[in-house]
């Protein structure tokens, strides 16, 4: 899973089965996007903003992406804690995931990475991220009905 699972280039596998490999997330976060700080443009000091970066970002900034970005900070107000935590919480938790690897710039996001550890997601909340995140496949992997 080279990606985070706000990008829709996903894809199903058995990584722990076939292989006896477990994956490991990189970029769990989609570039910042699951955190909610883009929800209302790009702020000044992120990586968004960068002119070497904002290529990244940018292409996890889309409707689907906002969608899942909606559920996570819903979650995040729900259980009184911050979407970094849900977001990484959920990744973590996934079947398989050995360890989401993030990129924190500064102390302040890695102490909000670090506290997403002590978060249990209801089993709810994560069925809701699952459905809304679910990838919908298309010809040849869904058969026209």
């Amino acid at each position: 899973m080279g990606t985070s699972l706000s990008a829709p280039r996903c894809t199903r596998s058995r990584p722990s089965g076939a292989h006896g490999s477990t994956p490991m997330p990189w970029a769990p976060l989609g570039r910042g996007v699951l955190t909610g700080k883009y929800r209302t443009g790009t702020p000044a000091d992120s990586r968004g903003a960068s002119t070497v970066y904002a290529g990244y970002v940018e292409q996890h900034r889309t409707e689907r992406a906002a969608r899942i970005v909606e559920a996570v900070v819903t979650a995040a107000e729900g259980l009184g804690t911050s979407p970094l935590s849900v977001a990484l919480a959920w990744v973590r938790d996934r079947p398989g995931v050995v360890a989401p690897i993030v990129g924190a710039r500064d102390k302040s996001q890695l102490a909000g990475s670090l506290a997403s550890e002590s978060l249990t997601l209801p089993s709810a909340i994560r069925a809701a991220l699952d459905d809304v995140s679910a990838i919908e496949f298309g010809y040849p992997e869904r058969w026209p009905s």
